[in-house]
């Protein structure tokens, strides 16, 4: 199983407004194409403003797939700038989990 965690560090004073943002228009949007959603988490201490969600994809080739047909979706086209201009700062990485990590 392969793990994309994205990080996000949200424009300060926007947190509330993109949260609202997701979870009223994208996030279903988002479990629609992407499928296993890990978690969604904010941060409360330390780096403030951050966004970490993380998503389960069985192979890269899988993610790939998915991920251009979200892209492709013209709701998720219309639904991105939303969030983007709410955005500073993006980081994605794909880890893989240890054979002995408890989610595989």
């Amino acid at each position: 199983m392969y793990y994309e965690v994205r990080t996000y560090r949200i424009k300060t004073g926007t947190l509330p407004t993109y949260l609202k943002l997701v979870e009223e228009e994208g996030i279903e949007l988002q479990k629609r194409y992407l499928g296993d959603l890990i978690a969604y988490f904010y941060s409360e201490i330390g780096p403030l403003n951050q966004i970490v969600h993380i998503w389960a994809y069985p192979s890269l080739d899988v993610r790939e797939q998915r991920r251009l047909a979200l892209g492709q979706d013209p709701d998720w086209q219309s639904f991105a700038p939303k969030i983007q201009a709410l955005m500073e700062e993006m980081e994605n990485k794909i880890m893989k989990a240890a054979a002995f990590s408890p989610m595989q």
